[in-house]
């Protein structure tokens, strides 16, 4: 199912969502983020997704952030209330169980970025720009991206990214960390699809869990973390698909795990 802003696709295992405003640089409206809130929830009820990735139609951005001439109509109430939403739908990407990959196929500006941030894994093309660059608009970011850059690239770099605003090049992403790995545009999408088979080929219940402790443990003192880590843990034990794991291993074949 898809709407005008917003397309899904569904097929093995794995969900594709793609932002379809291109000729306004798939920037946040309203009308977007509520067709992208609407996909989400139908993402939710696939029983079978292994993975999703993020991308963006068009070869020049995948996200420019909030759409700026609709933000100059609002009055300050009206501004609040869209930032809150832009931040309450990435929260909801940042909470999906399964895996999410963003792949980064142009430009990815303020709430672009901080989309991508929001995700699991990024991947860039080579002709990728980013940065959050809200400072030079007077204001700061304001859908988790002072809170996530930090953690991605760590503090220090986090404030010169954000006090400059400065755009960088996927090949600088690359090097400090804000994004995994660069592609050419004809083959973003064929690298995020295969990463996302990789994860899709894994015991789903044991990569949830192994998501679920990075998440939760990260930036925990060691001793609550590997608490955490335990009771991830503790969800694979009573699996068919942990006995089907060591069946496989023992007969020298692919596992066929289900999910139970």
């Amino acid at each position: 199912m898809s709407t005008v802003n917003v397309r899904l696709e569904h097929e093995n295992r794995i969900a594709i969502l793609t932002l379809n405003r291109p000729e306004a640089a798939n920037a946040l409206s309203k009308e977007l983020l509520k067709d992208l809130n609407e996909q989400l929830d139908i993402i939710s009820q696939y029983n079978d997704l292994r993975a999703l990735i993020i991308t963006a139609s068009g070869e020049k951005a995948f996200c420019a952030g909030a759409d700026l001439k609709e933000r100059a109509t609002m009055n300050e109430d009206e501004v609040i209330e869209a930032v809150g939403e832009i931040g309450s739908v990435i929260r909801k990407i940042e909470n999906i169980e399964i895996p999410t990959i963003a792949a980064i196929n142009g430009v990815a500006f303020g709430g672009g970025l901080e989309l991508a941030l929001a995700c699991d894994l990024r991947l860039a093309n080579e002709q990728t720009k980013m940065g959050l660059t809200e400072t030079s608009l007077a204001i700061i970011p304001g859908a988790g991206g002072t809170q996530r850059l930090a953690r991605i690239i760590g503090i220090s770099k986090a404030k010169y990214y954000i006090l400059t605003a400065k755009r960088i090049s996927a090949q600088e992403a690359l090097n400090v960390g804000m994004v995994e790995s660069i592609h050419s545009q004809d083959s973003l999408e064929i690298e995020a699809v295969q990463i996302a088979l990789d994860i899709a080929n894994n015991g789903p219940i044991g990569v949830r869990m192994a998501k679920k402790a990075i998440d939760q443990g990260f930036g925990q003192d060691l001793s609550v973390g590997l608490q955490i880590e335990k009771e991830c843990y503790m969800q694979t034990i009573h699996t068919e698909d942990r006995l089907e794991g060591l069946k496989a291993f023992k007969e020298k074949r692919r596992p066929k795990y289900q999910g139970k």
